[in-house]
């Protein structure tokens, strides 16, 4: 087995925004999906999207893209996505997030390559407390993004390993720390925004805006 292959979650309903599916929302005149697989067709040898279970011949096709039915939650979208592959290295993004830069992408994969489980993650910067009011250090905190660097072999050990204990986590770095593998952390982006709420979406599109007008505008 060779090659990377970029794993696309886009399987959500987007029941908080009450606009259909997540995936083809747009920001900027493009769907969230475009904006994804651009970010991250140049680095992959192949792009897999998990889409809504029972889409499969209703999403328009996308060049070079394949779809995969999706499950009921994000873990179980990620765990067809990487049955879906062979290759020896896999990215894994929400589609949730549109801004994706080059940069993170070869910081995460060169780190996934190294170590065999990366992701991209910022300092927080916000104070932070327990819902009973201590504070915590937030200089020992991270914000984890995505894209999620793995060898595949590892991520389908660690999904798997999951099924078999019925442990659910948010994302997948950690379920491979359920394994005690770690995860090496790499500079992300304040541009990896997730769009989950209405007013999560006024500000991709706004930035939108900013990123795509002519330099000495705005």
């Amino acid at each position: 087995m060779s090659g990377v292959a970029a794993l696309i979650a886009a399987a959500g309903t987007g029941t908080r925004l009450g606009r259909g599916p997540k995936a083809l929302l747009e920001v900027g005149g493009r769907t969230l999906l475009d904006l994804a697989v651009a970010a991250l067709a140049p680095h992959v040898d192949e792009v897999v999207v998990a889409v809504p279970e029972g889409a499969l011949g209703s999403w328009p096709p996308r060049p070079g893209v394949v779809y995969v039915a999706g499950g009921a939650t994000r873990q179980e979208s990620v765990h067809a996505l990487a049955r879906a592959t062979a290759a020896a290295t896999v990215l894994v993004h929400d589609v949730a997030r549109p801004f994706l830069t080059a940069d993170v992408v070869a910081r995460v994969l060169a780190a996934a390559r190294e170590h065999g489980a990366a992701t991209a993650a910022l300092p927080v910067t916000d104070t932070v407390v327990t819902a009973s009011g201590d504070e915590l250090d937030r200089a020992s905190l991270r914000a984890v993004q995505t894209p999620q660097g793995f060898d595949r072999a590892l991520l389908l050990e660690a999904h798997e390993a999951a099924l078999a204990a019925g442990a659910i986590a948010t994302d997948d770095a950690a379920l491979v720390r359920r394994l005690g593998r770690r995860v090496a952390l790499v500079e992300g982006s304040p541009l990896l925004i997730k769009v989950t709420r209405p007013d999560d979406l006024l500000l991709a599109e706004a930035l939108a805006r900013r990123l795509t007008a002519p330099a000495g505008t705005g």
